[in-house]
């Protein structure tokens, strides 16, 4: 286990991280020893949404979930992000307040915090990584242009549908099937597509009974990845 930052400052690896491995390991070395390491226990908040902080969050350990709320109260989860990811670049790049909060999952995450500065300067520093980070960010795009094509055009079973593939396409391949871990809450899949956790069950039962999904004792199969790939491009109207 790595050290709670608050004992001595002392430091871990950097060496999962995927943007950085371009580096030497002398230079994750480097780069580790400017962070600010800190462990969050299960639910605790990372990154408030409006906060005007501009560190990069380093996923060293566990998983976090990048997330905001509605005017009412209403969650609305946009991903969960696994160790050896990023989270905070977008304010680091340009200095604006924080675009969403960042919440830690399951039995905690221990994160590495990356000043601003340091991280512009590594990127501009090193060209493959300065690609990689435009890379992140044309990611992070497209992905909200679909989900806002989603969310404007899809029926709420169709949704389901596309955030199941989402997972999928994330999850481990086993020939045709793709496995989902750990398994997905439907609160969480509600949060994220918009509709009711009721919903989910309903549409996670339909496709059980067509045999198109099966529940594990520690994952969520799709048993067909094509299939549910052409079910979503059938109502998204895509070629």
């Amino acid at each position: 286990m790595l050290p709670d930052p608050q004992a001595g400052g002392q430091t871990g690896s950097l060496e999962h991280i995927a943007l950085l491995r371009p580096l030497s390991a002398e230079q994750r070395a480097a780069v580790a020893r400017q962070c600010r390491w800190r462990r969050f226990a299960s639910d605790e908040q990372i990154i408030d949404h409006w906060a005007d902080t501009q560190d990069v969050a380093f996923i060293v350990e566990g998983r976090v979930r990048v997330l905001s709320h509605s005017a009412g109260g209403r969650e609305i989860s946009f991903t969960d992000i696994d160790a050896g990811e990023l989270v905070g670049e977008m304010s680091a790049l340009d200095g604006r307040p924080r675009s969403a909060s960042v919440v830690a999952l399951g039995e905690g995450a221990l994160l590495a915090f990356l000043p601003a500065r340091p991280f512009r300067d590594l990127v501009s520093g090193h060209p493959e990584l300065g690609l990689a980070v435009m890379l992140r960010l044309c990611d992070k795009l497209r992905g909200a242009t679909d989900r806002i094509m989603d969310l404007s055009t899809l029926g709420a079973n169709n949704r389901v549908h596309a955030e199941l593939l989402r997972l999928a396409r994330r999850g481990r391949r086993q020939g045709a099937a793709a496995i989902i871990a750990p398994i997905p809450v439907h609160s969480d899949i509600a949060a994220r597509v918009s509709t009711t956790r009721e919903t989910v069950a309903r549409v996670m039962s339909d496709l059980t009974r067509d045999g198109l999904l099966q529940r594990r004792a520690d994952a969520l199969v799709v048993c067909d990845l094509q299939e549910l790939e052409r079910l979503v491009a059938e109502v998204r109207g895509a070629p």
